[in-house]
């Protein structure tokens, strides 16, 4: 191993060198050469141990290009370690054989993970979806289906005729996730309903609901065919954009590796976070890596790109140790339990996860932050995830914009939003119910999903008063959401009698509900584009033309100006 230089000398040495001018460049110079570039730095473990062989399970996802990539394998290599990487598609024949001790690491969801619990535990984070995966009605088909609402109203006319809907997408993968996902989070939608279609690639769900014979009147699929589906006039419902935490990538090691080869975990780490160090600095550098990887077209590339997030060291320290992913595991748990998809979850679910190696990781990352964020504060965000992390903001809308914006869904309410008799006061069973409606709603993305609250009377009284005591009750269902932690665009409007249920006297008691409807807002600007930053041309910045410090087991060229 490297020996550490005294810290005194390396502050002394880069306050030096900052008056130089030099300090940026070298930082991005040693993004650019730890991607795998023309100028390799020198081993980082000084002299070579003997050679490890990682074997990794996955599937040819783009967001796990990384892995199957020649230059990272190489950089690997020089740190002694030979990584295999093999596609199986069967989510449980991959957690068992990492139980079996036939693969080392498992790339998998986090949903996957928490439903086959394989022996291991999650020691990295990979990335998330922002868009790539997407739910999609077939309105080229059927005009007048833009919404859930539409497709329950849909699918209840083709069951009485006999002849239910189709639903396609690929089963044990994401896309069958966000299917659970609308099953237990919305109203009326259920996948009984459908006659569903499980395919091997959402390229085949996509082909299937563009077959009018087929009756497929909604499909998930991922990216490129979101954008294709989005441009040809398909309904983009719901997509992992609107849910930002759905769909997260996890590196899960086996037990077996964990105590046998702790090393060899934390070097696999470091080594895999350059990389994503890197391809933050130049993004074009992973389009082209995605696109070699699965064949892909420059544009279809890009749109892979836009939709994913890859994690940075330091925002998946973050996330491992200041309980959000427990809080995503529990969030997905509860989304497999109501599904029926698990029986058992751990009582303890910061035990699915050991933050311990990836820390050289995240050191290294905050090295480089620390490096650069005088002069290129935005690199440095990116590298701390910060543009993410930063709590979002929900666009500025009036009341009549968010009536007015395009519906995805009801939330089915579980429980009842009850009130005192003639009164807009709510009762314990009112609030209880509430207050897991404002966890269910704290799942969707406050930039491009509203609230509409609509509250409904049964005809009995006037219609004024009826109209005035709707409103005044989904107004405070509003007030007590927002005193739950809802920031959210969210606005109260009362339909008095004038909507009753389907098949319901309008005096019954049932008409009087309150319904929690999604609507999609800020659909011009959903994606948030990260800016290129400055390329710079490694080989104006050789090894050896500059000073070099030795900073958290890494080597800093810094060049001289």
């Amino acid at each position: 191993m490297s020996k550490r230089i005294d810290p005194t000398l390396i502050v002394a040495l880069v306050v030096t060198l900052l008056f130089t001018g030099g300090l940026v460049a070298g930082g991005l110079w040693m993004l650019g050469s730890l991607s795998g570039g023309s100028n390799p730095l020198p081993s980082l473990t000084g002299d070579r141990r003997e050679a490890g062989r990682l074997r990794v399970l996955g599937d040819t996802f783009s967001g796990y290009s990384t892995f199957r990539n020649s230059a990272f394998q190489s950089t690997l290599s020089e740190l002694g370690i030979s990584l295999s990487y093999d596609d199986e598609f069967d989510q449980a024949a991959r957690a068992d054989r990492l139980n079996q001790g036939d693969a080392d690491i498992i790339v998998t969801t986090l949903d996957q993970f928490v439903q086959q619990q394989p022996d291991g535990r999650i020691v990295g984070l990979i990335d998330r979806t922002v868009g790539a995966d997407a739910v999609i009605l077939n309105t080229p088909e059927y005009p007048n289906l833009t919404s859930l609402q539409n497709l329950n109203q849909l699918t209840a006319e083709a069951k009485s005729q006999g002849q239910p809907l189709g639903m396609a997408f690929a089963g044990d993968t994401p896309s069958e996730y966000l299917a659970l996902v609308l099953d237990t989070k919305f109203d009326g939608f259920n996948l009984s309903d459908f006659n569903i279609t499980r395919v091997g690639d959402a390229s085949e769900a996509w082909q299937l609901i563009q077959d009018p014979n087929e009756r497929i009147a909604i499909a998930i699929i991922w990216e490129p065919f979101v954008s294709q589906a989005r441009q040809q006039g398909y309904t983009v419902v719901l997509s992992s954009e609107d849910a930002p935490g759905a769909i997260v990538d996890v590196m899960v090691a086996s037990d077996r590796l964990v105590r046998s080869q702790p090393d060899i975990v934390s070097e696999f780490l470091e080594a895999y976070y350059r990389r994503i160090d890197a391809n933050v600095r130049d993004s074009s550098q992973l389009q082209a890596q995605i696109a070699e990887d699965g064949n892909l077209s420059p544009a279809d590339a890009a749109a892979v790109v836009d939709g994913i997030e890859f994690f940075t060291a330091a925002e998946a320290q973050a996330w491992m140790t200041e309980g959000i992913l427990e809080t995503r595991i529990g969030a997905i748990a509860a989304v497999l339990t109501l599904s029926n998809q698990v029986n058992v979850v751990p009582d303890n679910l910061s035990d699915l996860y050991d933050p311990q190696f990836i820390v050289k990781a995240a050191s290294n990352t905050q090295a480089l932050i620390d490096l650069v964020k005088a002069d290129n504060p935005e690199l440095a965000d990116q590298l701390m995830g910060a543009q993410r992390s930063t709590a979002p903001a929900a666009p500025t809308l009036e009341p009549a914009q968010i009536q007015a914006a395009p519906d995805i869904g009801n939330l089915d309410v579980r429980g009842n939003v009850s009130f005192a008799t003639g009164a807009a006061q709510l009762t314990p069973e009112g609030q209880q119910t509430l207050n897991q409606l404002a966890t269910e709603i704290k799942e969707f993305s406050i930039e491009t999903v509203a609230v509409r609250v609509i509250g409904h009377t049964s005809r009995t009284g006037s219609a004024a008063i009826n109209q005035q005591l709707s409103q005044q009750r989904a107004q405070v269902v509003v007030d007590y959401l927002r005193s739950q932690g809802i920031q959210h665009n969210i606005a109260a409007e009362g339909k008095g009698f004038n909507e009753p249920l389907p098949g319901i006297a309008p005096e019954d008691a049932r008409n009087q509900r309150t319904e929690i409807r999604l609507v999609r807002v800020n659909t011009t600007a959903q994606t948030q584009q990260r800016s290129p930053l400055p390329r710079l041309d490694p080989d104006s910045l050789a090894w050896g033309t500059g000073t070099s410090v030795l900073l958290a087991d890494s080597w800093v060229a810094i060049a001289k100006l």
